[in-house]
């Protein structure tokens, strides 16, 4: 037992170095860009927790929501009684309006008041919920959504959220996480639940 506590002491201490050697080489202060991609559950409910986390520390924060906008959503439920500003697309999931100019015109109107937000260096974060899809499907210009958050203020974080994210966001980003479905409730034929799932 006793040196099985020197071995785990020994192992703790190694990586204790290496965490300390790389949080000393980490002194560079700047926005982030955080990307959540992938097929999994998650990626919208992990932007939202990021939105709160900064909120909670007094960071003016705003948010656009693409995609999902006709929902009841227990995040913009709470986060707008905190004071977030929300820009929502309202037109619901593509596959149900299959309304390509509607959808079009329903997601240039939340990008120009969102990219206000891009070039405002009084806030510290936003949140581009499910803007993949917008750019995926052509709805926003590339090169537009990449020279608004290139151009942002020094310290303004962004979060991206979505499938299939675009390369050129991703190469433009500072972390990415790819969430992957393991098992999913809805695929065994469970229906989306309150409170879990909106």
């Amino acid at each position: 037992m006793e040196r099985d506590n020197e071995k785990h002491k020994q192992r703790q201490q190694t990586l204790k170095q290496a965490v300390d050697g790389k949080i000393e080489q980490a002194q560079i202060d700047k926005g982030v860009l955080l990307v959540l991609t992938g097929n999994g559950k998650g990626k919208s409910t992990a932007g939202f927790g990021t939105v709160l986390r900064a909120v909670g520390h007094g960071f003016n924060c705003q948010v656009a929501q693409f995609i999902k906008g006709q929902w009841e959503c227990g995040e913009r439920n709470i986060l707008e009684n905190l004071g977030v500003p929300f820009y929502i697309m309202k037109t619901g999931f593509t596959w149900n309006t299959q309304d390509r100019d509607g959808d079009t015109a329903a997601a240039q109107a939340v990008w120009q008041q969102i990219k206000l937000a891009l070039a405002d260096p009084t806030v510290d974060m936003v949140l581009l919920d499910e803007i993949t899809y917008m750019v995926s499907y052509h709805y926003l210009d590339i090169d537009e959504v990449v020279a608004a958050i290139q151009n942002r203020p020094k310290n303004q974080h962004v979060v991206i959220t979505g499938r299939a994210c675009h390369r050129r966001l991703t190469d433009l980003a500072d972390t990415v996480s790819e969430i992957q479905p393991i098992k999913h409730a809805f695929e065994a034929g469970v229906k989306a639940q309150k409170g879990l799932d909106w």
